[in-house]
């Protein structure tokens, strides 16, 4: 299935499926009335829907296939949100060894470029703490907390922040946790995935060359209203197939800015979800991030959004999560 969220002309969440090449929603609950003249709590929301788990799912399919036409919507008459707006937690990881050695390496080169000799200065500078870096993640998944409540969709509009003039996006892989569980094994955690989606970490790159040498991690780079984008859709596990052999494309206006392939992890969720796990309990609904794609973000090119671009990511079998660059924040 490919869940969304979606917003009725009332101004209320509904939980709804996508259908036709996503040109189309049912909505879920509308169906179960339709079908058996009563509400299901299972299908208040997309979270609900997952916290009741495999019955609650499988009521969905059934939904799906039986499509009762009054319950179905046009995609193009709907405002999508998050597939879960906002999720109970959620963990951004790095996943992507390439994606961490490429950003480094920019990172230097355009620190360089504001000397008077950038050849000698890229040349003669210290690349421990960046080595140091690259060593811990190779020992262990390592990630940190974003704000949960700073997520949005595919048709919300990003606000640019005040503070930056440096803004990216970033290409990243997502899963939600589908059962509640502590300590899970890395041969049980695939069955603790209840599905997949896009997302797209928009970062203040300026903002996060001031904070990083304070060895805590991102924080106010990453830490802002709409700054995590997610959509267009939960992709169900039952549905992606292999999640370690999709398509990953990031455009700009229309123009390729890169590209990869979830192969390319080197933790994959399983890995996350047990370290993560470790005397730790998980909820459903709660979202971890992939980390960017080698190749995923402005960043790595030393090139950056304006106001007014769109960003469109896509990876196989989950579909374009579109993003249009606000142009109405003041900037200072």
């Amino acid at each position: 299935m490919r869940l969304v969220t979606y917003t009725d002309a009332d101004g209320f969440d509904r939980a709804g499926a996508l259908l036709n090449q996503d040109q189309q929603v049912l909505d879920l609950q509308n169906a179960y009335r339709l079908l058996e003249s009563r509400d299901s709590v299972a299908l208040t929301s997309i979270l609900a829907l997952v916290e009741a788990g495999e019955p609650a799912l499988e009521l969905a399919r059934s939904l799906v296939a039986k499509a009762p036409s009054a319950a179905v919507l046009e995609r193009s008459s709907v405002k999508l949100r998050a597939p879960i707006q906002p999720p109970p937690q959620m963990r951004d990881c790095s996943c992507f060894e390439l994606h961490l050695r490429q950003s480094f390496a920019a990172a230097r080169r355009a620190r360089a470029l504001r000397t008077e000799d950038p050849d000698a200065t890229l040349k003669a500078m210290n690349t421990r703490a960046d080595d140091r870096v690259i060593e811990t993640f190779n020992k262990q998944p390592i990630y940190y907390k974003g704000n949960r409540f700073a997520v949005i969709g595919i048709d919300d509009e990003f606000q640019w922040p005040s503070f930056s003039r440096a803004m990216d996006f970033e290409l990243e892989f997502g899963c939600y946790i589908g059962k509640r569980g502590k300590d899970i094994s890395r041969e049980a955690a695939r069955a603790h995935i209840v599905g997949y989606t896009i997302f797209n970490d928009m970062s203040a790159r300026d903002a996060q060359a001031l904070e990083m040498p304070g060895m805590l991690g991102p924080a106010k780079s990453k830490d802002f209203d709409t700054a995590n984008i997610m959509g267009p859709c939960l992709v169900t596990a039952d549905e992606l197939g292999d999640p370690y052999d999709l398509n990953m494309i990031a455009r700009v206006n229309g123009e390729e800015w890169g590209r990869g392939n979830t192969r390319d992890m080197r933790w994959s969720f399983e890995d996350v979800i047990a370290h993560v796990s470790r005397s730790e309990t998980l909820y459903p609904g709660e979202f971890l991030g992939s980390g960017t794609v080698g190749n995923g973000c402005g960043l790595e090119q030393l090139r950056y959004l304006k106001p007014g671009d769109v960003v469109e990511l896509e990876i196989d079998g989950i579909g374009v999560l579109r993003t249009q660059v606000g142009t109405a924040a003041v900037r200072n």
